[in-house]
Formats: structure tokens, sequence, C-alpha cells
């Protein structure tokens, strides 16, 4: 990165716009360098040989979607200069046909979404407990994830308090693998047959379609306080893992139980974890606030802009393995039940691979819109359990693709297409793009030469044969699944004061946003069964008397460290740093700082009084950010080069001094500091004679992510 022309994210297309019309007829521009598209394989998973831009448009001058060239499409064909419209105009009738079918249904939960390409290398360490081949030493796999949130429209914004999904399609040898899961390892329900109760609550009033992407209403906290198997996952939804920085800091988890088969057939429960190389980290309420209308996009954008920065995020794969008992229990605790979690102290997460995202989709409708995940994609050597949420899974995700993607050939859309040679013997239905030769589609068959034939059960998937009990036909759940509150406070007592705080702030809002009373003291019923001082103090916010728990626990919960997102250092790539400067600030230096955090994998935004650049000639800086266009959530640490007295800039460092973020100043910044009102001994404030003394103190503290000790 030069200092002169640090690369700053965001540029719209790989050309270069001229402010005239072009006239030379040009053929299609290529993606981005950061952009890439599915691979080149045909419906049946079979490699094509042609340039990354072969499925893109084609050719210089516009056609119709039929290949015909065309001289005009500002103009209907008309019976005359000012005469009706004729009925004969294909062209008009091609477009806007086109135009008027181009939306397809948004999904139901997890309609906002944002996606990336990238690579799964195994570590082989999962080889004693599964023969799924792309788990070997050195394996490189090609996966596509995509991040989510639960509750709002394809049009909600991004930073709302909401539980994440984080799907991840692994395209291996042996057959597309999909890992669908949440960033909350604990779910709402414990059986899949509750799912649509929990998600039409939960949903905007069905009367005003509000409140768009939240749970704080009348109708999520009516039912969570009635069924409180809920209570784990809400209280998680109400710490700062409901709303996370970015995606890049996002744990994953697989949240349902599922088996792991090895070579010799044996066979252990397995719970996925993804760990973020970035650390786990939130945004505090007000950022979330702010950010809503300020970058609607802001978890999309941060996304694309570290994959088009090259600072590519990253996640360990892990799991934690637990012996394939009759009972499937560990420690007490039901593996089947996905209202729990098994502390990583009780069994630790075993990193099996590495995936990094590398590269930013070329089309968002064809490929996130219409990527389509299954839990019954399943690869040899990982199967299922009978964990009931999971079992309504399997039909689910494939009946809705169906809907959604127009017929049941949804695997043939180029982002699902296996990497793997598929002969399936299903044919025809809506948009069947394979041509499949050979008149016998069944088996037996001597038509086709026998083909397809049977592979044998080594190189075949094959369900563990798991004995079943003699049982009778039963609705209802084991004893196991009773207790609805061990876990919620085990969470809780897991937080740092920090987080607890921000608990407590959470539930007097979202509560404080119901309309009925009874609701209000319902919920702090169940509050008060996690932890009676939480209770108390958003039943005090509330203006309600604090009830008594109505669950005696006799024992206090042993605090599991890995539950808490305080505590320890990561790494800072990615990171964005914004310095203040203007025309008078000694741009030598605010040049050298720009270097120095490009040169350290983070990313600079010079924020000066007007766009274009500070300065002139080749000491001249380019600015990125103007006073108007900036706000504080955008920067992970601000630098003051400056004593701007701009107002706006008082309002951005007041916002990050808050938000409990690294501030450092050096020469004219230490006067705008003292303007705003922030100590120099305040924590997290660094004060220097230069930027080069300055930037190693702020960079020590930004490992820390944010400057608690501010709020504390």
């Amino acid at each position: 990165m030069s200092k002169k022309n640090p690369v700053i994210p965001g540029t719209p297309g790989s050309g270069t716009p001229t402010v005239e019309e072009p006239t030379k007829p040009t053929e299609p521009l290529p993606p981005k360098p950061d952009q890439r598209a599915p691979e080149l394989r045909t419906a049946t998973g079979q490699p094509v040989e042609g340039p990354d831009t072969a499925r893109g448009q084609q050719g210089e001058h516009l056609t119709t979607a039929q290949g015909a060239r065309l001289y005009d499409t500002d103009h209907s064909l008309k019976a005359g200069t000012r005469g009706p419209t004729l009925l004969q105009d294909h062209h008009l009738r091609e477009k806007i046909t086109h135009f008027d079918h181009e939306r397809i249904p948004e999904r139901v939960v997890h309609a906002r979404g944002a996606a990336a390409h990238g690579v799964f290398r195994g570590y082989g360490s999962a080889e004693p407990i599964s023969k799924a081949a792309f788990l070997g030493k050195g394996v490189e796999t090609p996966v596509f994830v995509r991040f989510s949130t639960v509750l709002g429209s394809r049009g909600s914004a991004d930073a709302v308090r909401d539980t994440r999904g984080f799907a991840t399609k692994f395209y291996t040898g042996e057959g597309t693998f999909d890992l669908v899961g949440n960033n909350i390892p604990v779910f709402f329900i414990q059986d899949g047959i509750k799912f649509p109760d929990v998600i039409h609550a939960a949903k905007p009033h069905p009367d005003r379609e509000i409140p768009q992407a939240q749970s704080a209403h009348d109708t999520f906290w009516d039912f969570v306080s009635l069924h409180t198997e809920a209570t784990a996952h809400t209280l998680w939804n109400m710490s700062d893992r409901g709303i996370p920085r970015s995606y890049r800091m996002m744990e994953g988890f697989g949240v349902n139980t599922f088996r792991m088969v090895n070579a010799a057939g044996e066979s252990s429960l397995v719970k996925f974890h993804w760990k973020p190389n970035l650390g786990v980290h939130s945004l505090v309420w007000e950022e979330a606030q702010i950010v809503n209308g300020m970058d609607p996009d802001y978890h999309r954008r941060d996304l694309a802009d570290a994959i088009e920065s090259g600072a590519y995020p990253q996640w360990e794969l892990g799991i934690q393995a637990f012996p394939d008992t009759p009972d499937q229990m560990f420690e007490g605790i039901d593996l089947l039940d996905p209202t729990k979690i098994v502390p990583e102290e009780l069994a630790p997460v075993q990193p099996i691979g590495l995936m990094t995202l590398d590269a930013n989709p070329t089309n968002f409708f064809a490929e996130t819109e219409q990527v389509a995940f299954h839990p019954g994609h399943l690869v040899p050597g990982i199967d299922v359990t009978d964990d009931p949420l999971l079992q309504a899974r399997l039909f689910s995700y494939l009946d809705t693709q169906i809907s959604r993607l127009g017929g049941p050939n949804f695997g043939q859309i180029p982002i699902n297409r296996p990497h793997a040679e598929v002969n399936d013997m299903l044919r025809d239905g809506m948009h069947q793009t394979g041509v499949h030769p050979g008149v016998a589609p069944y088996r037996p068959n001597s038509l086709d030469g026998g083909c397809p034939f049977l592979a044998g059960a080594d190189a075949a998937f094959v369900e563990v044969p798991v004995p079943m009990p003699e049982s009778t036909k039963f609705r209802g759940a084991p004893a196991s699944y009773d207790d609805h509150f061990s876990q919620a406070r085990l969470f809780y007592a897991s937080l740092s004061a920090v987080e607890q705080a921000h608990v407590a702030e959470a539930y007097t809002f979202e509560l404080g946003k119901c309309y009925e009373q009874a609701i209000k003291e319902r919920a702090l019923g169940v509050v008060a069964n996690i932890d009676p001082g939480l209770c108390a103090t958003v039943a005090e916010g509330l203006g309600l008397p604090a009830p008594e728990p109505t669950v005696a626990y006799d024992v206090a919960p042993t605090p599991s460290p890995a539950l808490s997102q305080v505590g320890a250092e990561w790494p800072l790539d990615g990171r964005i740093i914004g310095i203040v400067a203007d025309d008078e600030s000694d741009l030598s230096e605010v040049a050298d700082a720009v270097g120095k955090i490009g040169k350290d994998g983070m990313v600079p935004l010079v924020i000066g009084p007007h766009g274009g650049e500070l300065g002139s000639g080749k000491g001249a800086v380019p600015v990125s950010r103007t006073f108007l266009t900036m706000r504080s959530v955008e920067f992970d640490a601000i630098l003051v080069a400056a004593p701007a007295s701009d107002p706006r800039v008082h309002v951005l460092l007041s916002e990050a001094f808050r938000h409990c973020k690294v501030i450092g100043g050096w020469a004219a910044g230490r006067v705008l500091l003292e303007a705003v009102g922030i100590p120099a001994e305040a924590p997290g404030i660094v004060i220097a004679d230069d930027a080069s003394a300055l930037f190693d103190g702020v960079t020590a503290l930004m490992k820390s992510h944010r400057v608690w000790e501010r709020q504390v």
C-alpha cells in the first residue's frame, strides 16, 4: 500500500468511468479483482473449460434475450409519434415481462444475508473419528458462506438485535456438505414442530407489520415468557452476542448434535464450532442504533470491504466430540436437546480445519440470494442424530427451496451445483437444465447398460445403523428436557461485569417496548429464575416489583470463560482507523500514519473538512471521509492530527469516547481532545509528540477491542 494511494475498499466497478457517456462499443467489463463466481460446471457436476465470465453478459451490443441486436431501448413501438403503443412490440413485452418477474419469494427467515467465497483446509485431526475426505490433512475444499439475520425482511437493517445465521456450503469431491448453523449455540425450541410458533411470535405483528427485525414487542415476549425452554437462547440474544461488531468477528455453531463415523465404522457424537481468528466482538447498543440509520448495510459492507482490501477473514472449524452412548448424554447434559450447550471446559473444542473467505460474489442475486442450504446435504463420515429439531429441519429446508426457487431442480443453479459427479435418475421438472441421455432413468435396467450402479458401502454414504429401542408412539419430550434455566444461569454467570450490565440494559429496553403489563410481569418471573440481581435491575428500570424465583438451585453455576467476549487480545487485521486532519495538519506525518496502518493490515481512512485531497502537489493526502459523511461507528479507533473546531468532529470524538474506543492525538490534536472534554489521563487515550510514537500505543490498546475500563 502506498502512502499516496492507500487501498480504500468500495470501488463500484472494475473500470474507471469518464465524465462523458462512452460512445465506443466495448465488451462487458470483467468482475472486480476481489470477486469470484461459482466454478464452471455442468448441471451434473462436470468441470467445464472456459473463462470466469462465461456465464456473464457477452458481446459489445444490446440484444434481446434471444440474441437479436437492438438499435433502441428508450422508446416503445407506437402508431405514429403520439399514437398508442403497439402489441407487436416484442422488445417492450420481453423487457417489461422479465422485470415484472425479477423477484422470487424471499426466505421466511434469514431473508437478509451477505455471502463470500472461500476455501477450507483440513488439518487431518478429525480422521480418527470421521472418514469425510474433505477433513483430511491438507485437503482444500471450495466453500460458499452466507451470513444472515433471522427476523428481518431483505430490506431490513444489519445491526439489529437478532440471532445470525452462519451457513457454509462445502463443495467436496464426495458431494456437497452443508453446515447450517447460527452465531448462538442454543435454540429457542427443543422440537421442530414449534418452529412456526416461535417465528410467528418473533416476526412483526401481523396487523401492522411492525416492528421490523426486532424482538422488542409483545408477541415475542408473550411466547418466550410462556415457553420457558426459550430462556437460554433469549438470554444469549439479550447479550452482546445479539449485536455483532462484524460477521468477521462472530462465532458459528452447528447448534444440533451430529454423528461422525470413521473408516472402521465407529461413531461419535459431535457439536460443530466456528472460531473467528479476530475474536468475538460486538457493537454497543448506542452504536447499533446509530449505524442502523447511518448505514443499514453495515455488516455486509464490512465483510465485502475487508475481502476487497485483502484482510481475508478466517475461522477455525472445531468439534466437541462425545461417546456415542445409548443414552446420548454427556456429564448429565442431554446431547439431543438443542437448548443446551456443553461447556468447553468439560469438552474442549478440537480444531479440525481452517476456513478463509477470500472473494466476494460476482452477482448478489445469482449467488447470495439463490444459494440453497440443507442440513440433509451430507457426505460419508457425517450423519444426523435424533434431535427432534434437526429431524424437522431435514424436512423443512428441502421443502422451502421448492417454493422459493421454483421447483425441485434448485441444485442445478450454478451456486448450488456439486463439485462431484451427479447421476441421480431425477428427471424433468421446472428449470431442468441438464440434458440427460439414455432411455432408462430407473433401476434395475438393461437398456442403459445397467447404469447407474450402486456403490459399495466403502465408497457410499451409509446411515449409521443405530439400534432403535422398543417404544410406543408418543407426543412429548424426555424428562431431561425439563430443565429450562440452568444453562441460562451458566451463561449469565460466565459474563464479565460490563457484559452483564449490557444484558440488563437489553432486557429493560425490550420489555419496556412491550405494551401489556401482564407480559412484562410474566417475563420478569422468568428473569428471576436466571439471576435475582439481574431481575431486580430490570424490574427497577420498568418500575415494577421484582418477583421471587420459582425454581431453586442449591449450587451456583461454575462460570465458563469461553462464553465471555472480554479479557483476551486478538489480531487487528482489517480494523479501521480514522485519522482526523485538515489542510493545516502536518501532512507528511499523516501520510506516514496512513502507510503504517496499511502496512500492518488495517484500513486507514483520512477524515477531512472537504473531499478530494488535503494539501497539494507531491505531499497531498487523499481524503476518504469528510466531516459530513463520517460517523464514529465506522471506526475501531480515532487518531487526531488537527485542532478541527467543526462540531461534527466533536460528536465523532465524544461518541468514540462513550463507546470505549481507543483515541490518540498528536500535535494540534491535543488541543481538540481538550476542547471536546476528553481528559488525557482517561483509559484508552494516547497522547504523543508525533504519529510514530502514537501508533504503537494505540495498536497495543486496540488488541483488546475496546477500553471497557471507561464503562466500568
